[in-house]
């Protein structure tokens, strides 16, 4: 890992790069831009706090934070490969805390991994939307092997104690055979991971099934930053969000300061009868305190089947704690919610899409009707947050209000991934309609923005969307429970835009305070919109006040 010192010494070195040809104003003086100079400063700034988390392990932390260090700096090629190490490291966190890889990876034998990994690439081969590089998937495939043996969770699980001068000489030999030898095709990349395995295990009785799962993950992460390899239990749960129903409590949580905060509570489920609120903290799990686990092994103790019961220590918000059981039970998770008319002398109503899944299309009818019967007269449709779900969902909701043309095009490397979505005339709602996005409103969530946006049929309000303009398909596999989810196509808005790394410009652009990304419904009904803890919702709110009064 790169050191502090070294980091400035690039640094320097651009500084270097900046002032020659620059006019000489006196002997050895020169002016160097001001706008270069903040440049440096700001690269300076994010290295020294990804240091900072790296050093500490954290790393959720910092993936999200050279994530957003790339948005601002998108052709910054050292900010990419901490970006792609951090992603390693976070997947084998989550892997070694994960019983359903741990379980495959021991039942599987390295005839079985190998097999895993073939089909792997198999499916990469005949569906992913660019063509593979078989050479750049065997060199992430050592970068996964290197930042593996890094992790105490590895190491320890297999204990593997071979010093890291003795594994990394190994591993650089391995890459310079991967870069003398080109691969041409995925038989050969099966062949050459075997091979590396079986040195592996010869060299540092490594299971050759663990090295060949590695390699396996690294195949997949490696094609793009939507792409990955399931393991069983993150496979059942897509699927379980895809289906808009889980077995479990009825929370939505966020790892935060060693717990897990509570940030959302279905209505009807376990939670909300066990009394669970919005900003709870969870600090212990079945007599396992999160501080001494993972945040990713605290969620999975809160899994469990149908009937099962848990026991849970909480802290609400004056850190008060108690002890509480709940069963574990069939939620059925709504994708529209706070369904409220805010403004009654106007008629605006107000609902808010949590998600895109199999459930949505019927629940924004049921919103719909519902806000219709109580007077609507202006419709607030609130995706902030939502991160995507299903295409044809989004295609459905926004086919509600658009009534004609393009709704979405997709664009992929073989043709069976190309598709025009048309919208129809019968059932499009005429309402007036404000939809609210931010940063965190992405993919299904932007087809819906952007054919609103590019169709003229409603104003955006907020900050501009996250840019995930990519179709993922869900690829269950047969040699073990596992998947695959890989980018299949590009989608273009109507106007033909791409929405990958732009997303979609509000036409009022408000900025979120920090209040408002907190702000909650009070007994059940929305925040009072004119108040400041919600700037985005109180402008559109003005917004439909104003049309209403124009017509």
């Amino acid at each position: 890992m790169r050191s502090r010192t070294s980091i400035l010494r690039r640094l320097a070195y651009l500084i270097v790069l900046v002032t020659a040809g620059l006019p000489t104003l006196a002997r050895g003086q020169v002016r160097i831009p001001s706008a270069a100079l903040a440049d440096v400063a700001e690269l300076d700034a994010i290295f020294r706090v990804g240091d900072q988390l790296e050093q500490e392990r954290r790393w959720g932390e910092a993936l999200s934070h050279y994530e957003k260090a790339r948005k601002e700096h998108p052709d910054r090629q050292e900010i990419e490969h901490r970006l792609t190490v951090a992603r390693f490291h976070y997947e084998v966190v989550r892997r070694y805390s994960d019983t359903s890889f741990l379980d495959a990876v021991r039942t599987m034998g390295e005839q079985g991994s190998l097999d895993l990994y073939g089909e792997v690439l198999l499916k990469i081969q005949a569906h992913h939307v660019q063509r593979p590089d078989w050479n750049q998937l065997l060199e992430r495939g050592v970068t996964a092997m290197e930042v593996a043996f890094a992790e105490p969770s590895f190491r320890q699980q297999h204990s593997f104690n071979v010093p890291e001068a003795t594994s990394q000489s190994l591993l650089n030999e391995i890459t310079h055979q991967f870069q003398s030898q080109p691969i041409y095709s995925r038989h050969d990349a099966r062949q050459r991971v075997g091979e590396v395995a079986d040195v592996l295990e010869a060299r540092f009785r490594l299971p050759a099934a663990v090295t060949v799962a590695e390699f396996t993950c690294a195949a997949v992460a490696s094609l793009d930053d939507y792409s990955a390899f399931l393991t069983g239990n993150q496979l059942d749960d897509v699927l379980s969000q895809i289906e808009g129903n889980f077995v479990g409590l009825g929370i939505e949580l966020k790892a935060e300061e060693q717990s897990l905060r509570i940030v959302s509570v279905i209505p009807g489920g376990p939670a909300d009868q066990g009394g669970i609120q919005f900003g709870d903290r969870i600090v212990e799990v079945d007599g396992q305190s999160t501080r001494d686990i993972s945040t990713d092994k605290a969620a999975d103790l809160l899994k469990g089947v149908e009937g099962s019961l848990v026991e849970l220590v909480l802290l609400d918000r004056n850190e008060k704690a108690r002890r509480l059981r709940l069963t574990r039970t069939r939620v059925d998770v709504p994708s529209v919610d706070n369904i409220a008319i805010v403004d009654k002398e106007y008629g605006v109503g107000y609902f808010r899409l949590t998600s895109f899944q199999k459930t949505t299309n019927r629940d924004v009818d049921a919103a719909l009707w519902k806000l219709h019967q109580q007077g609507m007269r202006s419709l607030i449709v609130d995706v902030r947050g939502n991160p995507g779900g299903l295409l044809t969902a989004s295609v459905e909701v926004a086919d509600k209000f658009v009534s004609q043309g393009d709704i979405v095009s997709t664009r992929g490397r073989s043709s069976g991934e190309d598709f025009d979505y048309k919208a129809h005339a019968v059932g499009t709602w005429r309402v007036p309609l404000i939809v609210l996005i931010d940063g965190d409103s992405a993919s299904a969530s932007e087809i819906f923005a952007g054919a609103i946006h590019d169709h003229r049929r409603g104003t955006l309000v907020g900050t501009r969307s996250y840019g995930k303009g990519s179709v993922q398909g869900i690829f269950p596999l047969s040699v073990v429970n596992a998947g695959v989810r890989l980018t299949t196509a590009k989608f273009y808005s109507p106007s033909g835009q791409a929405i990958s790394h732009r997303g979609v410009a509000p036409d009022v652009e408000v900025k979120a305070t920090e209040q408002s990304l907190v702000a909650k419904p009070i007994d059940g009904q929305l925040p009072i919109v004119e108040q400041p803890h919600d700037a985005v919702l109180a402008t559109s709110l003005q917004i439909a006040r104003q049309q209403l009064t124009q017509r």
